[in-house]
């Protein structure tokens, strides 16, 4: 089974590899990955420096707004010793119509590593972000794409790792769906959820409105990864369904499938859904012990009550400063830093 302790494997065999979907990685990488992580977060905690990447380079290439992700990689880069460089698509040739495949191959005679965030064009982002993979000849790391979000997801489970032990197996979360009227967000982060958390033996229940399922052919895949790793997706009708009982809550906005093009009009007909928000009533649903997770920004009022997310059960804090941990991590693995 998926979940069985795994053999320890050879961190210079994680030298080279793309990672573009968690999925994509099996449980011994994932794992070999969050040892480093840990490695990594207990040095910078004693003041120990963790230059593995002296002299290296990523480029950082940003279809799509960032603060977490941006911040974690230029940061983390340099305390690996490396350079990381911000390049907004709107300032580079990729919005003149620069191909992948020239983007890819003048990016890697320059540096070490690429990294993207295409995140807001469905079923284009992760199509893109392959082609950029394919001619290049240096490791991708996937920042965030329509399909998944991967360092996002990854922090999330070094996070539960740290606040429930290494053995997650049948731990309830709730990944839902709630309110939050400012922009379309991505569906990458539940699909992220659930193609991840349950490999790891975590059972997800996924509730949402009619009309913001997710994309059919993640759940597929997300539904055969969890029958291998030992754990289960379900799914609810509403949100205080999915609470109950609930070891870890996790409820952010997603745009609808059909109308990310739609703007306005599809935010328009979320409003008809405002009370679903993860308030002080809703979280006394769940255990007693329960954890609330939000990958930021929240919505705050909307998807969340200021009560819950600044509350004692709210680690998205300890979520948001793993962002930089992982991403260190997948930076030093993939870009030869223990090659």
């Amino acid at each position: 089974m998926d979940t069985a302790t795994p053999a320890r494997i050879d961190r210079r065999s994680l030298t080279g590899r793309d990672f573009i979907e968690t999925i994509e990685w099996s449980v011994a990488e994932l794992d070999e990955t969050l040892a480093v992580a840990a490695e990594l977060k207990a040095a910078r905690k004693a003041g120990k420096p963790t230059r593995l990447l002296v002299d290296k380079t990523i480029y950082l290439l940003f279809l799509d707004k960032s603060t977490r992700t941006r911040n974690a990689f230029e940061t983390g880069m340099t305390q690996l010793g490396g350079h990381a460089i911000f390049l907004d698509s709107d300032k580079t040739q990729v919005s003149h119509g620069e191909t992948p495949q020239d983007t890819a191959n003048t990016l890697s005679r320059f540096g070490e590593g690429i990294a993207i965030r295409h995140d807001l064009a469905p079923y284009e982002g992760n199509v893109w972000m392959r082609e950029v993979a394919k001619h290049a000849t240096i490791p991708l790391i996937n920042m965030q794409c329509d399909v998944d979000h991967p360092t996002q997801t990854i922090a999330d489970l070094m996070t539960l790792r740290e606040q429930r032990g290494g053995d997650l197996r049948g731990l309830k979360v709730a990944m839902t769906w709630a309110f939050a009227p400012s922009y379309a967000r991505p569906l990458s982060v539940p699909q992220g959820v659930a193609t991840l958390f349950p490999r790891f033996g975590m059972d997800v229940v996924l509730a949402h409105p009619p009309g913001f399922e997710l994309m059919p052919e993640v759940l597929e895949a997300a539904q055969a990864a969890a029958a291998a790793g030992g754990g289960s997706i379900t799914f609810a009708p509403s949100m205080e369904e999915a609470f109950e009982g609930a070891d870890v809550v996790y409820p952010k906005s997603w745009g609808r499938l059909d109308a990310f093009g739609e703007g306005s009009t599809a935010l328009a007909e979320s409003a008809d859904y405002s009370d679903w928000i993860c308030d002080e009533r809703k979280l006394a649903l769940a255990s007693p012990e329960v954890l609330y997770m939000h990958c930021l920004p929240a919505d705050r009022g909307r998807e969340v009550t200021d009560a819950v997310i600044d509350g004692p059960h709210s680690i998205v804090w300890d979520e948001a400063e793993n962002r930089m941990h992982t991403a260190k991590a997948l930076m030093a693995l993939t870009m030869g830093g223990y090659a």
